[in-house]
């Protein structure tokens, strides 16, 4: 256990949970491209066990990591949980036989994917389930998602899912699916450079929604930008707990998830939470990823 205090960035509200608002997010712990096993599953295991004694009270994770096997990590490292440990999944997809990802949206194969996760977590019931649309892999597009976030609603109703969110959305899904059931939070691609959901970053803090950007680093590739390495050299920091601390300081309804399959990674990443930012700094950050014309 270190002696990182992470509650300096503060705490949001998570359906009737309150979480710190810097997590872990578990996908990294898988293998290679997300699928298959670590080459160590004792060093997964220590990952996840040290986020917890550092304070960590939100995971991230899903089924098809790996597929099947961060849960798994999961529950082999943490169960019984913690009272305070919020583990959030999402539904949606599948993984082929040659790592592909798949959409897999209908009822019946929403259904059987909450299964998996309890059965591989070890719940009776999840506390968070992200709705994770397809209809574009790369990026949220219009169209309707009442069908597949109704059956997430009706899992919600026979006591299997406490509470429901989205994710790879944009703002008009986010409003259709709260005309069916309550949304927590909302997971999209946002960072540093990638600042498409500046609108509805502040949309959702206005509604009290919880926001998680995945990929808060950069994801595959990871963020390169010479400001961003000038502000942390300054900083005596390293670019990754800047820009983590960006994200922070944009919007109290951001929680963070990075991810990482070695400890001393994720001490840095969690040293982010004690980092405060000047509003001079802030104004330079915002610059990396300002568009040229604002709306």
């Amino acid at each position: 256990m270190t002696d990182i205090d992470i509650s300096a960035a503060g705490t949001f509200k998570f359906g009737d949970r309150t979480v710190k608002r810097m997590g872990y997010g578990a996908m990294q712990l898988a293998g290679p491209g997300v699928f298959g096993p670590p080459k160590d599953p004792d060093a997964a295991r220590a990952v996840l066990r040290e986020a917890i004694a550092s304070g960590v009270d939100h995971i991230d994770t899903s089924d098809f990591y790996g597929p099947h096997v961060t849960n798994r990590l999961i529950r082999e490292a943490l169960h019984p949980y913690p009272d305070d440990l919020v583990i959030v999944s999402k539904l949606g997809a599948v993984r082929g036989a040659d790592a592909s990802w798949n959409p897999a949206q209908s009822p019946e194969a929403l259904a059987q994917g909450l299964r998996d996760n309890l059965e591989n977590l070890g719940l009776k019931a999840m506390e968070v389930v992200n709705l994770r649309v397809m209809s574009d892999v790369h990026g949220p597009s219009e169209g309707s998602i009442a069908p597949q976030f109704t059956a997430l609603a009706e899992l919600q109703q026979q006591g299997l899912i406490r509470h429901l969110g989205l994710s790879n959305v944009t703002s008009a899904q986010v409003a259709e699916a709260r005309t069916i059931a309550p949304v927590v939070c909302v997971q999209n691609l946002y960072n540093l450079a990638h600042r498409d959901d500046d609108a509805l970053i502040d949309e959702l803090n206005e509604l009290g929604i919880a926001y998680t950007p995945f990929f808060p680093l950069g994801g595959f590739s990871p963020l390169q930008s010479s400001t961003l390495s000038a502000v942390a050299d300054r900083l005596g920091r390293t670019s990754m707990q800047v820009a983590l601390a960006w994200l922070l300081h944009r919007s109290p309804n951001i929680l963070l998830i990075p991810g990482t399959s070695s400890v001393a990674h994720l001490h840095e990443n969690l040293q982010a939470a004690e980092l405060v930012l000047s509003p001079e700094v802030i104004a330079e950050l915002d610059a990396i990823g300002a568009k040229t014309v604002h709306a």
